[in-house]
């Protein structure tokens, strides 16, 4: 059965960061996966809508202190991970994190993967006050993804590709061709 999910992050002081809606797609041993295709609308906190033009997949971990994104080309970057705090159900159709700034990406155009955003995590430390705590796993996290996306360990290899062919030609909302592989 596929059902609508809000997506919202948010900033270590409780402040909306990006949010957004996307379709549960299916869960597997790396987590559940969510979707859209071409044309996903997000929203900044209080800014005005973004809409992306590539269809992508989001992997939410249930116990890890990072969630991903796997997107369709052209986009620059195939994988975007962001480390978070553990993802939390905050209702049946709602998954709440905190994004503690640090991002691990894969680009398409040969770069090696990079942990970015190292300023703002420093900045953020101070502004928001990160216990140690935060701050370790954090790094601890974001260096051990780097390592997983430059060996192609999975899901980072082939995995999310699965997930990212049901929705990565469609415009919108995957509804209707979840039904039509579900067969309903």
């Amino acid at each position: 059965m596929s059902e609508l999910i809000r997506l919202t992050y948010r900033k270590y002081d409780r402040s909306l960061h990006w949010h957004g809606t996307m379709r549960r797609l299916g869960e597997d041993e790396h987590g559940l996966w969510l979707g859209w295709g071409r044309n996903m609308r997000m929203a900044r906190g209080s800014e005005p809508e973004v809409t992306f033009d590539q269809a992508h997949v989001q992997l939410i971990r249930r116990a890890d202190w990072w969630c991903g994104a796997f997107h369709a080309a052209p986009r620059p970057t195939a994988i975007y991970c962001d480390i978070t705090t553990v993802a939390e159900w905050t209702a049946p159709d709602e998954i709440t994190m905190v994004d503690l700034d640090l991002d691990v990406l894969r680009f398409r155009d040969g770069r090696a993967p990079a942990i970015v955003d190292e300023d703002e995590f420093l900045e953020h430390q101070a502004r928001y006050g990160y216990p140690a705590e935060v701050i370790a796993n954090a790094r601890a996290t974001a260096d051990a993804l780097l390592v997983a996306i430059q060996q192609r360990e999975e899901p980072f290899n082939s995995a999310y590709q699965t997930w990212l062919a049901l929705v990565e030609d469609v415009d919108g909302d995957p509804i209707s061709v979840l039904s039509d592989v579900n067969g309903h």
